[in-house]
Order: C-alpha cells, then sequence, then structure tokens
C-alpha cells in the first residue's frame, strides 16, 4: 500500500495534521491501533491560539457551537487568581470548554469531508528508512501490511512507537507524584466551590458529567500504573476537602502522573513527531493537547509542500527549529506550575509554600503579570525566529485577526486563510490585475489589496505582509512601492513559496 503521508494516531494532532495535508493537495493515511475513538476525555479545553487555528480554517463556529466558554484558566490549582484571557489581543478572549473526545470527533468529521482515510484497529510496528520512502509495518484486522510512504509523522502519543522505531530519544524527568480524574453522571454540586477552594479541579462537562480531579497528600506517591477504585477516590475528596461531594457511579476513572519528557528532536530523516509523541507533561495550565494541535498546524503545509516538490531548500527542517523551543518552554514552564501544585499539597498549604502561593496570587492580580501569562498559556506570544538578520520587527508574530476593506469586499485576514495558502496583503488599495506573483507560485499566494484595516498598532507604517499558512508572518516591509520593494517581495515569495 503506497500513501503520501503516514500519519500514526487518530487523536486531535494526527487528525488536524492529516486534514492540513489533504488541504494542501496531499493524500495522507491515517492508523490508529483503537478500533474505535475513545469515550473518555483526558483533555478539557481549546486555548484561544487553538480556536484562532480552526477559525483560519473556517471551523471555529463548529467548535464554539459544541462547547461553553469560560473567561480564563488557571496558572495552577493551588492559586486562586486565575489568569484572564479577556483583555487579550484575539478575537477568542476566552478558553472552550469542549471535551477531547468532542475534538476528535469534530476533526474527524473534517478530515473525511476532506477524503482523509482514517484505519481504526491498526497497529504501526517497525519502520525502514530508505532515501524515498519509508516502509511501516502495521497489523489490522485483516493481517499485516507494509505501507510505504514519501514520510511518516507518529502523532501516537507519549509511548509512541514511531519515536521508538525511528530511534529518537526522549529523555526527562520521570513520575514523582500523581493525582486521580473521575468523571461521574451524580453528584451533588452544592460542594463544587467548597472543593475548589481546597484545590480540586471541578468542571461541568456535557452530557451532564462533572469531572474531578484530585490530588491527595496521602497518595500523591502512589504509581500511576495501580488503578484508581470508585472508594479510593471518594474517601480522597473526604479528606481533601470534607465531602464527597455526592458522586455516584464514575463513567470513568484514571490516575495520571507528573513525567515530563521531549524528543531529542523532531525530526529524523523521513519520520517526523508531533503532539505527546514529542513532549509530555503534568496537565497543568491545559497545554498538552493545545501544543499539539499548534504542532500539527506548523508542520501541515511545510511537509505537504516538501511531498508536492516545491517547497524551498531547508522549509521542513523549520519544523524543528520552530516547534522544538516551544515544546521545550511548555514542558520547562509545566514542571514550574507543577511545583506550586505539590509543594502547597504536601505541606498542607503550610509554612513557605503556602507563602510561596500567596506571593504568586499577589503577582497575578497585577495586571501586566497576568497579561504575560495569560498570553504564554493561551499560546498567543509564540514567535518563530527570522529568516534574516534584517527582518522586520514583525517576522515571525502571529498575524492579527484584522478587518480589511479590500478592492473586492470587506473580510477579515483568518477568513483569507480558509484555504491553507499563503496572503500577501498589499497596504496600497491599487487593483493589480497579474497580482504580485508568476503564474508559477499564484496557486500558492492569495494577493490581496488593502484599502482600509483595522487599526492595530503593531502594523502601523507597514507596506506589505506575507501570511503563512498557519496565521505566521513570514515576511513584512514598510518600503514604499520601489524597485527596492520589488525585489524584496521577490525575495520573500522565494524564499517561502518556491517561485516568484
Amino acid at each position: 500500500m503506497d500513501t503520501g503521508v503516514l500519519v500514526v494516531g487518530a487523536g486531535p494532532t494526527g487528525l488536524l495534521l492529516a486534514c492540513e495535508l489533504a488541504l494542501a493537495g496531499v493524500r495522507p493515511l491515517v492508523v490508529d491501533k483503537r478500533p474505535r475513538p475513545h469515550r473518555e476525555s483526558r483533555a478539557l479545553n481549546l486555548h484561544p491560539r487553538s480556536i484562532e487555528l480552526m477559525d483560519m480554517r473556517g471551523l471555529a463556529e463548529r467548535f464554539l457551537a459544541a462547547g461553553r466558554t469560560v473567561p480564563g484558566w488557571r496558572f495552577a490549582v493551588s492559586l486562586k487568581q486565575p489568569l484572564d484571557f479577556t483583555g487579550l489581543d484575539t478575537r477568542h478572549p476566552y478558553a472552550l470548554l469542549l471535551a477531547q473526545a468532542r475534538t476528535e470527533a469534530l476533526l474527524a468529521e473534517r478530515a473525511r469531508e476532506l477524503g482523509v482515510e482514517i484505519h481504526r484497529g491498526h497497529e504501526a510496528g517497525g519502520l525502514r528508512q530508505y532515501a524515498e520512502r519509508v516502509e511501516t509495518d502495521v497489523s489490522g484486522p485483516e493481517g499485516p501490511v507494509t505501507i510505504r510512504s514519501a514520510y511518516v509523522v507518529g502523532c501516537d502519543g507519549g509511548r509512541s512507537l514511531v519515536r521508538q522505531a525511528a530511534g529518537i530519544g526522549f529523555p526527562g524527568t520521570r513520575e514523582s507524584m500523581t493525582a486521580v480524574v473521575g468523571d461521574f453522571a451524580v453528584a451533588d454540586h452544592t460542594h463544587n466551590e467548597r472543593a475548589r477552594q481546597h484545590g480540586v479541579l471541578v468542571a461541568r462537562l456535557e452530557d451532564g458529567l462533572t469531572r474531578y480531579v484530585v490530588m491527595d497528600p496521602q497518595r500523591i506517591r502512589v504509581p500511576s500504573t495501580e488503578p484508581v477504585t470508585p472508594e479510593e477516590f471518594r474517601t480522597s475528596l473526604v479528606r481533601v476537602c470534607g465531602s464527597d461531594c455526592g458522586i455516584g457511579e464514575p463513567r470513568w476513572l484514571s490516575r495520571f502522573g507528573n513525567t515530563t519528557r521531549l524528543a531529542e528532536s523532531y525530526r529524523r530523516g523521513r519520520v517526523l513527531l508531533a503532539g505527546d509523541a514529542a513532549h509530555v507533561h503534568f496537565p497543568v495550565g491545559a497545554q498538552g493537547l493545545n501544543t499539539g494541535l499548534q504542532d500539527a498546524m506548523n508542520l501541515g503545509w511545510k511537509l505537504a509542500a516538501t511531498v508536492r516538490g516545491w517547497a524551498p531548500p531547508g522549509l521542513l527542517d523549520t519544523y524543528q527549529a520552530e516547534r522544538h523551543p516551544v515544546g521545550r518552554a511548555v514542558t520547562t514552564g509545566t514542571r514550574a506550575q507543577t511545583l506550586l501544585v505539590e509543594l502547597p499539597i504536601t505541606e498542607q498549604y503550610a509554612g513557605p509554600a503556602g507563602h510561596l502561593c500567596e506571593l504568586f496570587d499577589t503577582l497575578l492580580g497585577m495586571e501586566d503579570v497576568n497579561r504575560y501569562l495569560a498570553c504564554r498559556i493561551a499560546a498567543l506570544d509564540t514567535v518563530y525566529p527570522p529568516t534574516g538578520p534584517d527582518a522586520d520587527p514583525l517576522t515571525g508574530r502571529r498575524m492579527p485577526d484584522i478587518g480589511l476593506t479590500t478592492t473586492a469586499a470587506s473580510t477579515r485576514v483568518y477568513e483569507l486563510l480558509h484555504d491553507g495558502r499563503f496572503v500577501l496583503l498589499r497596504f496600497d488599495g491599487e487593483e493589480h490585475p497579474r497580482a504580485a506573483t508568476a503564474p508559477a507560485s499564484s496557486d500558492r499566494t492569495r494577493v490581496v489589496s488593502v484599502r482600509e484595516h483595522g487599526d492595530h498598532p503593531d502594523l502601523w507604517g507597514v507596506s506589505e505582509i506575507l501570511i503563512r499558512p498557519d496565521g505566521h508572518i513570514a515576511w513584512a516591509t514598510r518600503l514604499p512601492e520601489s524597485r527596492a520593494l520589488h525585489s524584496e517581495r521577490a525575495g520573500a515569495l522565494t524564499a517561502w513559496t518556491g517561485a516568484y
């Protein structure tokens, strides 16, 4: 069996990656060892940047209709002061409470619309790399098969078989504490606020379920491999907050730990990693699923360009250069947040740990500090390294979703990104019949002449901006119309789209 790209893992990361590849004209094949999607949901939310990604592909309304927005999130459950997303520079200044199972279902629906094949009950095993292809052994209901593909992407979780088969190291720290999570159809919600005040995470889910996450000082050293019983869960709730919150029989119980690891590399030859296969950590800040989605958005168009043969030299290497530092920042940041959770629990909110929490609550009460940390958790502050020493300061930053009045209609930036192409904005208000690109690259770049745009301070003085398919700025200039501008534009389009 042959395919352009084999995606191993049909979780949110793998499904979004498959959608991006299909949108860009590459035929992906997705395999997942699970015979059916998970009913349980480890992750519960989408942060602002992830909602922006869905907006860029015209999917935001689907997701917003399926979940519930909240104005912020917790930096650590031991802190009283929440992060405030409402003042962030985005059209989506909130978190979206949406169970992972629902996120997967929506992305699978989109993948099917784009013609993506998803084969469940198929487990990837060994793989062999050659100069022009990868051969992957896959076992399924009808027996073993070998799948030949140009590239393989492991989106198969923290125990990734793809990562192991490729020989990519996964260094980090071992588990030192655990927590328990349970979803219940029956609960007494009058006790929820008290539970939250004692460090229990409480979330109302769809289908009438309520989730409780408990870190019991007497049980946080229990290995994550030990099953959770209803009796243990109820006892821990009582011990932590003085009530069992009226919970009934659980729909799902699990134990998870704070193992933190980051892949040595996100790429080895024709094998790449994304999502939990590349990074795992304690779920403080709810960043895991969101970081995986952002990996997929960064990788999809680059991998498609490489498979289709028009990628400029080194384009696929920028996936490692751009996303590995993000993975390192997330894993180191969550380790710091985990300390703010673990220390107060082990000291029962007394002594230095309690004072540390009081200090952080005071800092989070300061608007600038709160906004800084909110931007980090929301992933709105991600800036990719510029490609040259003379790059404009906007280069590598996310493009704000400003409103635009073009020569044709009124729109906004993210609506122009629905088809996954580059967008060149020219703030001159003039019609350019032949656009600004040669025919060879016209299918890769949409050129838009802007008459008026939202008054965003970051864009003052900018004459042209080239926006990547993932919504980050590839190139910007402040030069007026001139021979120098033409030369700069040609260089940028060649460097990023492979032709001019």
